[in-house]
């Protein structure tokens, strides 16, 4: 696919992907101060495949929630076009399927492929071929130089973008020194550009170093890590900020986009730093909730100011959401206050079953459940359609499939059908399997698996297609 998007990676400063730093506040504030690309923090793929896309009206955020309810990436409009998402995988169909995911809302793919595996340049030709954003990777440099540049060279070849090069080996820490030569020699090998990262130990403690870490290897761009996790104002031409200016505008982020209280805590302990052990860094060890952390920076009247915003404009949004539930309150749909309780139905049978069946028999095409996700509180509700009228429940569920079976419960009451519940007395539907079970067994005791005409199988196919609840149409 071809690549349409202005983001570049020449000529750039970068805030590097970090663990627990590289969340919403601090990729603002980086681009306030004059960052040109920002990379979140590195997630792994299996954990963002279990995320739902979500649009926070509350926030103006796009978030992508787990099951759990836990808000694993969030982002806004602000960083869209700048914003790089990291990953972790070592399977080239999920991370083409997280990437699917995020795509609309980043403006660029990375994975983090550390020491490089075998499959590392698969997971890079299948992203460059299935996405229209630029895809990039970020490794650390191999044992030896020839090594290193030969790894390059077979990873330009799949068509990326940029590679991000972090000049140390596996087994060295931050304190070892970066080996700008090796940054260089690849600069030189390859002609996609090349991102220097590592610098900030050996060269980067001001603004103006930025530039000379980028002579010294030769790199089209630097990235910055711990530098900028110390101080994000490193990115500001002008200089430092004052640490105490940069870390209330930290928090007024934090505060804006609801960031995790022990997120924003452990980001300002990072630029705290040897001030830990004073009175505020103490506090600041103490708090145990965002309120608390505003209040260690006296910015407890920003907290409070913030929180009546955003209880406006939830109140709003209920108000508009409400206005617009009774507008969708069609009187050719019949509602009913009713909720799917599984405890009341024997295992294995559902409304949407006995709905199902119901329909076969009275030869009516099978139900259409259309369901819709409220945004503000990502409850659900479904509307089913049978024999051209609609139904459903007057209540929100938690769960597409706990809406449908209240839509189900709601047809199924307006025709004086049988739902399946336990309080009903026998139920058909178990007869029915119960018989389908016993006719298999003797026919298994029979020997006729192995020989049986093909008519009888073509009758115990059917018999048993109707305890199958199909897939119904979204």
């Amino acid at each position: 696919m071809t690549v349409n998007t202005p983001l570049c990676f020449r000529g750039k400063k970068i805030l590097a992907p970090m663990v627990r730093v590289g969340t919403l506040p601090m990729r603002l504030l980086a681009l306030d101060y004059g960052a040109d690309i920002v990379y979140c923090e590195e997630l792994i793929d299996i954990k963002m495949l279990q995320c739902k896309r979500v649009i926070n009206e509350v926030l103006e955020t796009v978030d992508f929630v787990a099951p759990n309810e836990r808000v694993v990436f969030r982002t806004c409009e602000r960083e869209r076009e700048r914003v790089v998402f990291q990953m972790g995988s070592a399977d080239a169909e999920r991370a083409l399927a997280v990437a699917k995911l995020v795509e609309s809302d980043v403006a660029g793919i990375d994975i983090n492929m550390g020491c490089p595996k075998e499959y590392s340049t698969k997971i890079l030709t299948t992203l460059v071929k299935g996405i229209c954003k630029p895809v990039t990777c970020k490794i650390r440099i191999l044992p030896s130089v020839e090594d290193t540049v030969n790894l390059v060279k077979r990873i330009e070849k799949t068509g990326i973008a940029a590679i991000a090069v972090h000049g140390r080996k596996k087994e060295e820490r931050p304190q070892h020194p970066v080996h700008c030569d090796v940054i260089k020699a690849i600069s030189e090998a390859v002609s996609i550009p090349v991102i220097a990262n590592g610098g900030s130990h050996d060269f980067i403690k001001e603004y103006a170093d930025i530039e000379t870490f980028e002579k010294a290897t030769a790199a089209s761009s630097v990235m910055i890590a711990r530098a900028a996790m110390w101080n994000p104002s490193i990115f500001r031409k002008d200089g430092f900020c004052p640490l105490k200016d940069v870390m209330q505008d930290y928090i007024k982020y934090a505060v804006r986009y609801d960031n995790h209280y022990t997120n924003t805590k452990y980001c300002l302990c990072q630029m705290l730093r040897e001030q830990l052990e004073t009175t505020q860094g103490k506090k600041l060890h103490a708090a145990q909730s965002t309120q608390e952390i505003c209040e260690v920076f006296e910015m407890g009247d920003f907290y409070e100011e913030m929180t009546s915003v955003f209880e406006g404009k939830k109140t709003s949004l209920e108000t508009k959401t409400q206005d617009e539930d009774d507008q969708i309150e069609d009187p050719d749909v019949i509602k009913m206050a009713v909720r799917f309780d599984k405890r009341e139905y024997p295992p294995q049978i559902t409304p949407k079953m006995y709905l199902l069946e119901w329909c076969r028999k009275e030869k009516h095409p099978q139900p259409v459940y259309e369901t819709v996700q409220r945004p503000l509180d990502r409850l659900f509700c479904s509307v089913v359609t049978v024999a051209d009228r609609k139904y459903r429940s007057a209540l929100w569920d938690k769960s597409k499939k706990l809406a449908e079976q209240a839509a189900a419960i709601v047809c199924l009451r307006t025709l004086g059908v049988p739902e399946g519940k336990l309080c009903e007395g026998e139920n058909h539907l178990i007869t029915k399997r119960k018989r389908g079970d016993q006719e298999h067994l003797i026919s298994r005791d029979h020997g006729e698996d192995l020989a049986e005409p093909s008519h009888k199988k073509a009758n115990f196919i059917e018999e048993t297609a109707d305890m199958t609840v199909p897939k119904m149409p979204r």
